[in-house]
């Protein structure tokens, strides 16, 4: 029961509303609202604030929160730790990615879920800031993202692979027949990039910098589908991973050419929170991540 009135609080301190908690927990609300008062029964503190809707928490109710949301997080490892030993793992495993990784996603959730059949996977595409909120907030089991460039606190990582930059351009235009591009002439190209709210972009940035350029794209977005819709048209080009390359494999109207010039690489990698024990489920994550090798032939470009 303690547990339950804890999940209670968790969820009305992120709805904001009791009505919309109480829907979010399968109960009503006067349930909730009389769970809630036995909490703070319990704990002997005010915990909410209701003049009579929800008017935020208490201080007290602030902190409480805090240690809540870890002891929710605790018991259902324990559940599903246990459970794991008779009956294999379930239940959902839920990961942020960072838009440039997405492409590697399906590769290490595939070796997942042929090891836990029983679990499902909800991922999230996130910025690196946002994992980290989601991974310090327990909403999330691991991330996959950027390790060497504004990296993560009170992590654990597992390195993937180095990703690699490409320019994707029309097979038409005039870079088509080069083995390679410098920096300085991609630059002045017509350019569709992610804008700067988004690590990839600040990374390019910075290689940029490093040269003395400034990337100064046309277009600007927060998607790469967006970027891939726009290349297509084969009025702009743009600046990629690597790993996106097999998504234009079969494009021949596009040309993929490896930047130089210099050449640069940042490692992209598994992260989980910084806690023992793991849970069941980020711990099964990066068991799968360690025996996988994401340097092979499925992963280079052509």
């Amino acid at each position: 029961m303690f547990v339950r009135q804890l999940t209670y609080l968790v969820t009305l301190e992120r709805e904001k509303h009791f009505a919309r908690a109480a829907e979010k927990c399968n109960v009503t609300q006067s349930t909730l609202s009389a769970g809630l008062k036995a909490l703070e029964r319990e704990l002997d503190m005010r915990l909410v604030i209701r003049e009579p809707r929800f008017m935020g928490l208490t201080p007290e109710g602030e902190r409480v929160v805090e240690w809540a949301a870890q002891i929710i997080i605790d018991y259902e490892s324990l559940k599903q730790d246990v459970e794991g030993l008779r009956e294999g793992l379930k239940g959902t495993l839920r990961l942020g990615v960072i838009p440039a990784a997405i492409p590697a996603l399906a590769r290490l959730t595939a070796a997942f879920c042929a090891r836990h059949p029983h679990v499902c996977v909800d991922v999230n595409s996130m910025t690196s800031i946002e994992i980290q909120s989601g991974l310090d907030k327990f909403e999330l089991d691991a991330g996959l993202t950027y390790l060497d460039n504004e990296p993560l606190v009170n992590v654990r990582k597992r390195q993937l692979y180095k990703e690699k930059y490409m320019f994707v351009t029309s097979a038409h235009g005039p870079f088509a027949k080069l083995p390679h591009i410098t920096w300085h002439d991609a630059s002045n190209e017509n350019l569709c990039l992610l804008h700067e709210g988004m690590q990839n972009r600040r990374v390019l940035n910075n290689i940029a910098r490093s040269v003395g350029l400034k990337l100064t794209p046309t277009v600007t977005t927060n998607s790469f589908l967006a970027v891939c819709s726009y290349v297509t048209s084969g009025v702009w080009s743009s600046i990629i991973p690597h790993t996106f390359s097999y998504l234009f494999a079969e494009c021949k109207e596009l040309k993929l050419i490896e930047l130089v010039e210099p050449v640069h690489g940042q490692y992209i990698g598994l992260v989980t929170s910084d806690r023992d024990p793991m849970t069941p489920l980020a711990h099964a994550l990066m068991q799968c991540a360690t025996r996988l090798n994401f340097d092979d032939a499925a992963m280079v470009t052509t």
